[in-house]
This record gives structure tokens, sequence and C-alpha cells, in this order.
């Protein structure tokens, strides 16, 4: 016993840097696998970024033929409904050529004269309230 304290007393100094070098090689474990976690992470956060551009592409992709398409229909109507819209409007300026047609088909004076039916027909009717300037009147129930 004595000789392990004889030792003792003339190693104590190696011991502070003992503990020393084994905390720095711990921390040096320690930062290595830190490291090895967060390129693993950053590796995973890259391919779902790779994986989210490929799909924003592939959704503007779909977007574009859909917009594509709609137009396509669109037009189509269009060009369905064109026959139909002459045939109407030729028509009508073929029937207003006509004694019939002339004298139903009047002109500005006709729609003048349609106002002025309107203002006599409901000459008789109670003027509107004064809008949001009037309060409400409570309800007596």
């Amino acid at each position: 016993m004595t000789a392990a304290l004889a030792l003792l007393r003339r190693f104590w100094p190696a011991i502070p840097v003992l503990l020393l070098a084994l905390w720095a090689a711990r921390l040096d474990q320690l930062r290595a696998g830190y490291r090895a976690d967060l390129l693993a992470e950053r590796s995973a956060r890259q391919l779902d970024a790779a994986n989210g551009r490929a799909a924003l592409a592939k959704a503007e992709g779909s977007y574009a033929t859909r917009q594509a398409q709609a137009t396509a229909t669109y037009a189509d109507r269009l060009a369905t409904r064109e026959p139909i819209i002459l045939h109407s409007t030729n028509t009508v300026r073929e029937y207003a050529q006509t004694a019939a047609g002339r004298a139903v088909c009047l002109g500005a004076d006709r729609v003048r004269g349609i106002d002025a039916l309107d203002a006599s027909l409901f000459a008789d009717d109670p003027a509107r309230a004064g809008g949001s300037e009037e309060e409400v009147p409570a309800d007596p129930h």
C-alpha cells in the first residue's frame, strides 16, 4: 500500500492530463457522430428537395397540358356555336326586312316608348325608402 501511495505522489500530475486526454477523445468521438448525422440529414434533405422539384415540374407540365386542352375545347365549342349564332342573326335580319318584322323591330323610339310605358305603369307606386340614412323602426312585438 505504501508503494502505491509513493507512486501516486510521484505521478499525480499525470492524472489530470490523462483525464483531459480522455475527455478530448470523447469530444472528438461525439463530434464525429454529430457530423455523420448532419451529413446524413443533409443528403436526405437534398433528396427531398430534388423530389420536390421533380413533383413541381410534373405539376406544371400537367397544368400546361390541361390548360391547352381547355383552350382547345373552348375553341371547339365556339366554332360549333358560330354557325348557330350567324344563322340566328341572319334570321332576325331577314325577319326585320319583312313587313311584319318592320312593325315589331322598331328603332330607338320603340325603346324610349317602353321606358315611358314602364314609367306610367309604376307612377302610382310609393317612393322607396331613402336608403341607409333612415333608422330601422323598432319591432313592436
